[in-house]
């Protein structure tokens, strides 16, 4: 393709409100315009890299037997109470009303719509598993888009849904995908870690994230070098090993504690180290009060508290509300003399006694508390956040923190939406059972981002080999010299034949051309100047800077050979 017949509109300068490098290299590059807060359009380059990042998903999913489709992005709001989302999914869901008042939603995910497909067309265990899937545009208001395409309100995703008459069936598509989402994440040139994970809103019994790695991420990864083992730092599961030194059990008393409304400003007072101290916090889970004890230094994990309890619904309580039920202000709250409210503990707290805890009398607190004696704990349990160090579940070593961006994930679903939906399949003995499903993301458009915020350098993309937009850029340094336009016309019309080529052949200062050049990432570059007379060019790998001369002659078999070494 011709430059100077490109829509390219690179900028020189970043945009004040691009806040990550692949944001800030997509607008400066000309590969997306800003059309609203978190909806962009997606111009010629872009658009070219997208199309190979699809293609590579189209071949994977093909390759484990999934059928594409494309379902509607407007979904009618009956489908969505049918399966219990529609109060629920929360003000991310973007609704209308149309000129008859009958409510949709623009679809953030295609659960309802899919489910209500195969009911209707899939009666029979013998036409099961089956796995289809579509790449379209979701929606989604978020309320703070940022990052660019890492967190829009409109986003490109390539979204699979998996039917099966049997547990066993789930498992084999579960891990076909696992494969295939490593094999198209491989082929695009990630860095990615498979993390255990939460479900979130849409559900299900088990789950991995595929997390590209990067400073920019707004995920933390907990993962050890010993093994393959990591998780989303909301699930990373904590080890508790028992600690049976403990010091002789002390006498209760009260203290005054003007001013402490912290652990870490007890802890100071007192002279103890943060981890001696015990925090009692109040959660309202569903429609009821429980208090949580953690250690000073830890932090209360609400995902694993919501799993614990088998709910959705967790929030801390509000100031008015404690005090309506303890009598204290938070920061004076503890376990003793407590009754109206069960008590949960994190594992490790077992490993203490002679707690000092809040005594539920505003800058009071006691020293010496002890389980069993002054208070009763109801259950025991991993409530807290693991702590970069701390021992990974498979022991294979303490875990390390990484920043992630979530590329893609995959479910199991079991029977959440089949049986509310009452998509039901004929087995071998006549009975109607639910089908079992399976739910599997790709974030295209988000993996474009994060595919440059791995691959870049000061001067702009260094796209992989595998989703460039271009294999080759031709660079006439001045077209108005003849020698030069007429070789670099004779190199674009050679080189078009096996490769895909950008041919610069625009009338702009030299410096424009090759800062535009560094902007786009193409990774080979054919520079056609001064030394065109003598049939000799420039050839520059955009990854290393490395440049040399090559004759004409030899520039076929040069550009073959360099082009089977990129990655």
């Amino acid at each position: 393709m011709k430059q100077s017949k490109m829509f390219i509109p690179t900028l020189r300068e970043v945009p004040n409100d691009a806040d990550s490098k692949s944001h800030q290299l997509l607008l400066k590059a000309g590969m997306i315009k800003q059309i609203a807060s978190g909806i962009y359009s997606y111009l010629p380059i872009s658009k070219r890299v997208l199309n190979k990042i699809e293609a590579i998903v189209r071949e994977e999913m093909e390759a484990i037997d999934g059928i594409e489709i494309l379902m509607p992005a407007l979904q009618p709001a009956e489908l969505w109470q049918e399966s219990g989302r529609w109060p629920s999914y929360g003000a991310e869901l973007m609704r209308m009303t149309d000129r008859h008042g009958r409510e949709f939603a623009l679809g953030p995910t295609h659960e309802e719509i899919i489910t209500s497909l195969v009911r209707d067309e899939l009666k029979s265990y013998k036409k099961l598993p089956v796995t289809l899937f579509q790449i379209q545009n979701k929606f989604r208001d978020e309320k703070r888009p940022r990052f660019g395409l890492l967190r829009g309100r409109e986003f490109i995703m390539k979204d699979a849904y998996s039917f099966h008459a049997s547990e066993e069936s789930l498992d084999a598509t579960y891990q076909d995908m696992y494969r295939a989402y490593s094999n198209i994440f491989t082929r695009v040139n990630l860095k990615f870690r498979p993390v255990i994970a939460d479900s979130g809103a849409i559900g299900g019994s088990h789950t991995h994230e595929f997390m590209a790695l990067a400073e920019i991420g707004e995920d933390t990864i907990a993962y050890t070098d010993g093994s393959d083992y990591a998780a989303n730092i909301e699930k990373a599961e904590v080890i508790y090993k028992p600690n049976p030194e403990h010091t002789a059990v002390q006498s209760l008393e009260k203290i005054h504690t003007p001013g402490v409304k912290t652990a870490q400003q007890l802890a100071d007072l007192l002279g103890r180290r943060l981890d001696e101290i015990v925090k009692s916090m109040i959660v309202k889970v569903d429609d009821r009060y429980v208090m949580f004890l953690i250690r000073g230094h830890h932090e209360l994990n609400d995902i694993k508290v919501k799993s614990y309890f088998g709910t959705e619904f967790v929030e801390m309580a509000t100031e008015a509300e404690i005090e309506g039920i303890m009598g204290a202000k938070p920061g004076s709250l503890g376990p003793v003399g407590v009754d109206k409210i069960e008590i949960y503990a994190d594992n490790s707290v077992q490993d203490l006694n002679n707690l000092a805890v809040g005594a539920n009398e505003t800058e009071y607190h006691y020293i010496n508390a002890n389980i069993g004696r002054d208070f009763n704990v109801k259950e025991f349990d991993d409530f807290r956040f693991i702590l970069e160090g701390e021992q990974s579940a498979d022991g294979s070593g303490p875990v390390k923190f990484a920043e992630g961006i979530e590329v893609g994930q995959v479910f199991k679903l079991g029977t959440k939406y089949s049986e509310s939906m009452k998509a039901t399949f004929l087995d071998e003995q006549g009975k109607a059972r639910p089908m079992i499903m399976g739910c599997y993301g790709i974030g295209v458009s988000r993996t474009l981002s994060a595919v440059i915020e791995q691959h870049h350098d000061d001067r702009g993309i260094i796209w992989p080999k595998s989703i460039t937009p271009y294999d080759i850029h031709v660079i006439s340094v001045n077209p108005k010299q003849d020698v030069q336009r007429e070789l670099a016309d004779e190199l674009y019309e050679t080189f078009k034949q096996d490769y895909d080529v950008l041919y610069d052949d625009r009338s702009e200062r030299a410096g424009v051309k090759f800062n535009d050049a560094d902007l786009i990432g193409v990774p080979l570059r054919i520079v056609v100047g001064k030394n065109a007379a003598e049939g000799m060019v420039e050839v520059k790998l955009r990854k290393s800077g490395e440049s040399f001369d090559v004759k004409v002659d030899e520039l076929k078999a040069t550009i073959d050979s360099l082009y089977g070494t990129l990655d």
